[in-house]
């Protein structure tokens, strides 16, 4: 779901900016001045991942098991046409395989945003992505634009207004930040890629059906989306006439330090659907005696919340970002994971003062918390999205910090080593701390 260094200056915010960051450096640095009509680019991601012993004294349905080791594969076509002026149609088909530690389960905070919800043994091809997207002039001069994924080259002008329809990540469009959103080249901890406390209407896969609307003016733009969550929380399966739904907003600024660009996104959500709040779902099982079953208690209800995002170059060679973010904790978490509140900060550092220019080191540390109400239904024994082990007798604040090191083999091939601590995986103290190692290979053309 989710961009390699050399491109960074590249990310169009009207384009799914995590694709648009894949490109690899032999596309995206070139930027061709002629208008392309149609293009087709792809990008293929091998990660394995493994966390040796640590503390377990007792696990839950969705335990992070010690001991294991997994391993995931993508690879992307993209296929764009160029129908008219400002109008572009893409296709996303995909092949998948793997599963992600203890089948994507066991951390608020995922250790690789590479590893879906739904793994299998045999390779299987999805369709991930199939929009439109329409770009109006507004004036205010204009800038070209480098082909890329998702992206074709031409120009555009400085000031637009873009409509894009169809299949896509919310991610896309929303919470984009150029050092941390794209777990095929740079952080691949979920909470690092995007606002861990951002429940984002989303398939089982990550992606969603849905409309967002973009303004550009100077250094504002103006994000507005109806998305369509799963039919049923964390599902396979996406309501097709937004029956449940989010509705987001973002605004963001870009400005400049002492030459340096950066930007700040303020973005908020709200779902509107079936949930239940964590307290009621308790309060029925204790009267019942019964197992904790959120299903049970389900009513039409909304949960919203909002995170800002913030992103720095300090020189050609460091850039620092920040996110923080915060949901309502007393009503389930729908699509994304569980996270309530959220605060992240972290940095990328390009290879220049060694002479691997391309090359880049991040290292970044993010506090995933929950809500007393939320804690409660833990330690009843419920499950959530990912996390539950049976009872949460000792909880605490999820610390996870990871580094990696991104070695750019050639324009199209890049190499990562990476490594996260996670200490009181899925809010438990009792287990952990988690130590988890990762290898990733990845390529584009």
């Amino acid at each position: 779901m989710a961009a390699s260094a050399p491109v960074y200056a590249q990310v169009i915010k009207d384009t799914p900016p995590a694709v648009a960051q894949e490109a690899p450096a032999s596309v995206a640095e070139k930027a061709p001045v002629a208008e392309e009509r149609f293009a087709v680019r792809g990008q293929a991601t091998f990660v394995v991942q493994g966390t040796p012993g640590f503390a377990s004294p007792y696990q839950g349905g969705n335990s992070l098991t010690p001991n294991q080791a997994k391993e995931t594969f993508d690879a992307t076509l993209y296929a764009g046409v160029r129908p008219w002026r400002g109008g572009e149609a893409w296709i996303n088909p995909e092949v998948d395989q793997g599963f992600g530690l203890s089948n994507t389960l066991g951390v608020a905070g995922f250790p690789s945003a590479e590893a879906y919800k739904v793994g299998k043994r045999a390779p299987y091809v999805r369709l991930q992505r199939l929009f439109f997207r329409q770009t109006i002039g507004l004036g205010g001069g204009s800038e070209a634009v480098a082909g890329s994924f998702n992206q074709l080259a031409g120009a555009r002008d400085l000031n637009r207004a873009v409509l894009t329809i169809g299949k896509f990540g919310v991610g896309d469009v929303f919470d984009t930040n150029s050092y941390a959103h794209d777990a095929r080249v740079d952080f691949l901890n979920w909470s690092m890629v995007d606002a861990g406390s951002f429940d984002y209407a989303a398939d089982a896969w990550g992606y969603s059906t849905g409309v967002a609307a973009e303004w550009y003016r100077g250094p504002w733009t103006v994000r507005v989306g109806a998305f369509n969550l799963s039919k049923v929380p964390n599902g396979e399966t996406l309501e097709s006439g937004f029956g449940q739904f989010q509705l987001d907003g973002e605004i963001e600024h870009r400005y400049t330090i002492n030459g340096n660009p950066g930007a700040i996104r303020v973005t908020v959500f709200r779902n509107r659907g079936r949930f239940s709040r964590f307290d009621d779902a308790v309060t029925l099982a204790r009267a019942t005696g019964q197992p904790v079953d959120p299903a049970l208690t389900r009513e039409r209800r909304s949960r919203a919340g909002i995170s800002v995002n913030v992103e720095q170059a300090m020189s050609k060679a460091v850039g620092v970002f920040a996110r923080a973010g915060l949901a309502d904790g007393s009503i389930e978490p729908y699509d994304f994971t569980d996270i309530d509140r959220t605060a992240q900060l972290g940095a990328a550092i390009k290879g220049i003062s060694w002479g691997r220019a391309s090359d880049t080191i991040g290292i970044a540390e993010v506090v995933n918390g929950i809500a007393g109400a939320h804690r409660r239904y833990l330690n009843a024994g419920g499950l959530g999205v990912l996390v539950g082990d049976g009872r949460l007798p000792n909880p605490g604040a999820e610390l996870i910090t990871e580094a990696y090191y991104s070695f750019v083999a050639s324009k199209i091939v890049s190499i990562s080593a990476d490594y996260q601590f996670i200490a009181n995986p899925g809010y438990n103290r009792d287990r952990g701390p988690a130590h988890v190692l990762a290898f990733r290979l990845h390529g584009a053309f």
